[in-house]
């Protein structure tokens, strides 16, 4: 049977990891950090270095795992060799059908959304929805006809992504200090922080920035396709995990020097790039913001498309001889990748109806790209324990403080989305007498979707 070759380099590696975590988040997600420390800028770039690190800590463990373990999907391959088979499976069932499809979906969402900004087009119009979908499409057909193109579009668009950062982390830091700006914005605190205080401030900004640094784990379902992927792996996951915090702060920073803070808060980071650059700035920002966006669906696209492959290849789940096909002429997997594109079309249209349309699900509405984090690092802690009761060999920090601390940073990013979108609607919703949580069903859903892959589990060898 034809199989997967090496044809990814370390570059690619690293493009995955920075490709897929900075999207939009990085342009928009500064106001509101702002907005949450009432413009307290030290306290913002502190809610941006705390998350970071978070995000630090759990790529170190699974770049520590990536020396030990190899086979064909990094996070499934680490869930196999640590709680066994059979949660391997369900790793790879959830990340097929709900992780990666749900970010995909809303990532050809945003795309379309930021282009259609461009054009004066509505959000949820007729022209953006359907744009959504081409760029969806076409992100299949690159990945299932093109692998190596896919690899070289990512490293394209995570350079021109980081321009726009690298420009404003220069230039607006450059232009603030000369201007005094940016010391104004250092030493003068605009409003109150939310809460009332200056650490629910900054709970309230780690909150906002957990999203943004969310998507590096997609960097490894492309393991098997790496070159030396034990040594690549890992060195991508620390390399890339770097410059994504770095390029979050420095941006931070630089932002500053282009607008006082108060109007940051109330207009957005945009202005500053006017600010700087001029009228041209602006649209420099929203082309670069849409070729950011593309690159993270393109990340998001490697990912997804080789999902049922993951299962298959293990002679688990439906059909195992049909999803475990390889192409023999583009080496990708193709009837994988269908499966890929179904699934991501079906939660696209689940987004739309639930926040786009206003509601077509009732009590189901929820963010389909952010809440599954509640899922994902939950499903981290049972391997880390593992880990610790089994890996004998390895020393004290490798064996215990690491995947320790990770499991503190896990159970974080778990508390911080139930926080976001449980806690925060339910008491809004308490507010206007009506109830909302969307968690809970957001948990019934995932346990649906879960129920019918226990089902499939072994479908495959019933059909033999």
């Amino acid at each position: 049977m034809e199989k997967l070759t090496e044809k990814y380099g370390l570059v690619t590696a690293i493009c995955m990891v920075v490709g897929t975590v900075i999207g939009s988040g990085v342009f928009f997600k500064a106001q509101n950090v702002l907005i949450a420390t009432g413009g307290n800028m030290p306290l913002g770039i502190a809610s941006w270095v705390i998350t970071g690190l978070l995000m630090i800590v759990c790529t170190l463990q699974f770049a520590v795992m990536g020396t030990k373990y190899e086979k064909v999907s990094g996070v499934v391959d680490y869930a196999e060799a640590t709680c066994g088979s059979n949660y391997a499976y369900y790793m790879a069932w959830f990340i097929v059908n709900i992780y990666y499809p749900g970010m995909t979906s809303v990532l050809a969402w945003v795309s379309a959304r930021y282009f259609g900004a461009l054009m004066g087009w509505e959000m949820a119009g007729s022209e953006v929805m359907a744009l959504s979908g081409f760029f969806l499409i076409t992100a299949y057909t690159i990945n299932a006809l093109s692998p190596k193109l896919a690899g070289k579009i990512q490293v394209s668009a995570t350079i021109i992504k980081l321009v726009p950062i690298v420009l404003m982390a220069v230039v607006g830091t450059t232009v603030g200090l000369m201007n005094g700006t940016l010391t104004h914005n250092f030493t003068t605190v605009v409003t109150q922080a939310v809460g009332g205080s200056a650490s629910s401030g900054l709970f309230a900004a780690i909150v906002s920035t957990v999203f943004a640094y969310e998507g590096w784990i997609v960097a490894t379902s492309i393991n098997a396709e790496l070159k030396n992927p034990k040594r690549n792996l890992p060195l991508a996951l620390i390399i890339g995990s770097l410059i994504v915090v770095a390029g979050y702060i420095l941006y931070f920073v630089g932002v500053a020097g282009g607008a006082t803070n108060d109007v940051l808060m109330s207009q957005g980071t945009t202005v500053a790039f006017s600010n700087i650059l001029g009228p041209v700035g602006g649209v420099l920002l929203s082309i670069c913001v849409v070729v950011s966006c593309l690159g993270t669906l393109n990340g998001l696209t490697l990912g997804v498309t080789r999902g049922m492959y993951a299962i298959a290849v293990r002679d688990e789940g439906p059909a195992p001889q049909l999803f475990s096909q390889v192409d023999p002429v583009t080496n990708m997997t193709s009837n994988s990748s269908v499966w890929g594109l179904f699934i991501c079309g079906a939660w696209l249209l689940y987004f739309y109806g639930a926040n786009l349309s206003g509601g077509w699900f009732g009590l189901f509405n929820f963010d389909s790209s952010e809440l599954p984090i509640v899922s994902i690092y939950a499903m981290y802690i049972p391997m880390l324990i593992a880990w610790m009761k089994n890996e004998k060999e390895m020393g004290v920090f490798k064996r215990f403080v690491l995947p320790g601390a990770t499991m503190i940073a896990c159970a974080f990013m778990v508390f911080a989305a139930i926080y976001a979108h449980g806690i925060t609607p339910f008491l809004e919703a308490r507010k206007n007498g009506s109830f909302s949580f969307p968690v809970l069903f957001y948990l019934i859903i995932f346990a649906a979707i879960m129920g019918v892959g226990a089902l499939l589990k072994n479908a495959g060898h019933k059909e033999k």
